[in-house]
């Protein structure tokens, strides 16, 4: 199953793992190792590794690299569906045209409002409490 799981990944253009499943799937708990793996495939060309409540590392095919900071959650409820959540607030994010650097933060924004709510997906917010949600983080997209 690993092996199915790492070829479909090498098959996608961006991939999403987190750091306990890099673990898994790959042997690394390392988000560089993580990404340089799953760079590999000839399609993928970023790859963004959740590390939990301290954010996402980011690196692409071309090289660049970053973290994008998580947010703090004083009031953790449960932690189901904070994954799907993130990758939900990317690709949403992506499909409204912004930077991927800004849809990595939308990520971390929804799995930060999904912890804070029983559930798999009750946390998941509507436009409107996006925008709340930054506005008291005193954030913006970009």
């Amino acid at each position: 199953m690993i092996s199915t799981i790492n070829e479909l990944a090498r098959n996608a253009d961006i991939v999403l793992p987190g750091v306990e499943e890099g673990k898994i799937l790959m042997g690394s708990s390392n988000p560089e190792e993580i990404a340089d793996f799953y760079l590999q495939g000839e399609k993928t060309h970023t790859v963004i590794v959740k590390i939990g409540s301290k954010g996402a590392f980011v690196k692409t095919a071309d090289g660049d690299k970053y973290e994008v900071n998580g947010f703090k959650v004083n009031n953790v409820v449960d932690t189901v569906g904070a994954g799907d959540g993130f990758a939900l607030g990317v690709i949403t994010a992506l499909l409204d045209g912004k930077s991927m650097k800004s849809a990595v933060m939308r990520g971390n924004a929804v799995g930060a409002m999904q912890v804070q709510t029983p559930g798999d997906n009750d946390g998941y917010p509507d436009q409107a409490k996006l925008t709340d949600f930054y506005l008291a983080e005193g954030v913006t997209e970009k």
